[in-house]
């Protein structure tokens, strides 16, 4: 039977070697000054959706690119989940005056809302492609992940451009190409409107993050 010396002392020890594990590894959670845009087309007009909540987490290793300037072409450790919630979205004008009801309820209804809450994306490889010029200046990055609609996941690559904001805090904007059908989801044809959606949606993002407070 183990005395309670020798359990302090594992316990001791397995606390340093998690230290010693989680060394060089910084924490950001998602801020307030995320924005999400949506764009797409139809025979009528085009359209575009437009949100400002982007939840979730990035985790970064030693080798990531804290100084955009001295960033090194290569791929960097980091993990990152991202959570944009459907209802957050509302379709609006191309000034970004509300636009439709009944449209962000169509949108809502395609997405399968009732039962899949959230678009996510959650990132599988981060590659620095091109330091920063200066310091106010971005790093270009090539970003891999698995984008999930509508209940249905999809791999996306997508560039990916990070600016260094005051107060710890990191501004990741991209931009992504995807079709409403990869998702499973069939372009609206609101009944008895004459209407056609096209199948083509680009994702537009500003995604803040600030360093996890210890």
């Amino acid at each position: 039977m183990k005395t309670p010396g020798i359990l302090v002392a594992a316990l001791l020890l397995a606390a340093a070697a998690s230290a010693q594990a989680a060394e060089g590894v910084t924490q950001y959670q998602a801020k307030p000054g995320s924005k999400m845009r949506m764009e797409g087309t139809s025979n009528i007009h085009d359209w575009q959706v437009e949100g400002n909540i982007i939840g979730g987490s990035l985790e970064v290793g030693p080798n990531f690119p804290s100084d955009p300037t001295k960033a090194a072409p290569g791929k960097v450790d980091a993990k990152a989940t991202v959570s944009i919630p459907v209802r957050s979205m509302k379709s609006v004008e191309k000034d970004g005056k509300p636009y439709n009801a009944k449209m962000d309820d169509i949108m809502y209804e395609k997405l399968l809302e009732p039962t899949n809450k959230a678009i996510k994306f959650v990132l599988g490889e981060l590659v620095v492609k091109e330091a920063a010029k200066a310091a106010s200046d971005p790093v270009v990055f090539e970003a891999k992940g698995e984008l999930t609609v509508a209940g249905k996941s999809k791999p996306i690559t997508m560039p990916l451009k990070m600016t260094v904001l005051p107060d710890d805090k990191l501004k990741f904007s991209g931009t992504a190409a995807v079709k409403m059908t990869d998702f499973g989801i069939q372009p609206p044809e609101p009944l008895g409107l004459g209407i056609k959606t096209g199948d083509d949606l680009k994702l537009i993002f500003d995604w803040v993050v600030g360093k996890k407070k210890a």
